[in-house]
């Protein structure tokens, strides 16, 4: 190797010829660069066939009856989001006639399952024949479900403490075709409500009140009875459970004589 200036020479000797070949080290390093930037060409790898989930191929009708046991909430909130074929069995009204919001009872649910409970009503385009609300409904939420679902057959309200009496009676006006009617623990619900809802209502066949308050003095049940008896006539299955009051004689006769195709009755 030898220095000549600002090349660098380099002497190769061929062992067969013996001939002795300078070449410039400036040369060999630009042989290696296009050397080294010269690739191989890429071999492409197939890309692995795309599998589509199992439940792909299920019919639309099982598709919807698995999808319709996770509630409103999961549904609005997760399983429209899986894929395609789900959002679209999701998007369609049929799948909202029968809605069903339940709630642990978490004060902080209220607002997140108000807003999904609207959303589900929407989607049901005033086909809606059954709701379930649990602990969040409100006066608000009743009169905006009442303002758009005229066919409702069946109304259940569980510990709404956010809903009077009187705005249940004044959404059970846009109810004229409901049929069972299932108020559960709710004590601000009053016999002048219920006679107000009877008048309302008058197809109703299946009545549930159940309070958790105490009613002082015995044989007061019974002025819900005589109530019921004056504004519910085709009353088929009446279930009343209030504690701390007996039900007397007085009660039931006036059942059996305002309900005349009652088949169960069922009072503690």
């Amino acid at each position: 190797m030898m220095n000549q200036g600002d090349h660098i020479l380099l002497e190769v000797e061929d062992p067969k010829s013996r001939i002795k070949i300078k070449i410039k080290f400036d040369k060999i390093v630009t042989w290696y660069k296009k050397f080294r930037l010269r690739r191989l060409p890429e071999q492409k790898i197939p890309a692995p066939a795309v599998v589509p989930p199992p439940w792909i191929d299920l019919p639309l009708d099982v598709t919807a009856d698995i999808l319709h046991r996770l509630g409103a909430a999961e549904m609005l909130e997760t399983a429209e989001k899986v894929c395609k074929t789900w959002r679209s069995v999701c998007r369609d009204p049929s799948m909202w006639r029968v809605i069903d919001v339940k709630n642990s009872g978490s004060c902080y649910d209220t607002r997140r399952l108000g807003s999904l409970c609207r959303r589900a009503v929407d989607r049901s385009s005033g086909d809606l024949v059954d709701i379930n609300i649990e602990y969040f409904g409100s006066d608000e939420l009743l009169h905006y479900v009442s303002l758009r679902s005229s066919k409702l057959r069946r109304l259940r309200l569980s510990c709404c403490r956010k809903l009077s009496g009187k705005g249940l009676s004044e959404a059970a006006k846009s109810f004229p075709q409901l049929q069972e009617l299932h108020i559960l623990f709710m004590n601000q619900i009053a016999i002048e409500d219920v006679e107000a809802i009877g008048r309302q209502c008058s197809s109703l066949r299946s009545f549930t009140l159940i309070k958790h308050d105490s009613i002082s003095g015995v044989g007061n049940g019974n002025d819900y009875l005589v109530a019921i008896a004056k504004v519910m006539p085709n009353l088929v299955h009446l279930r009343l459970g209030f504690f701390g009051s007996t039900i007397t004689n007085k009660g039931y006769q006036a059942i059996l004589d305002g309900c005349p195709i009652v088949e169960s009755l069922i009072c503690w």
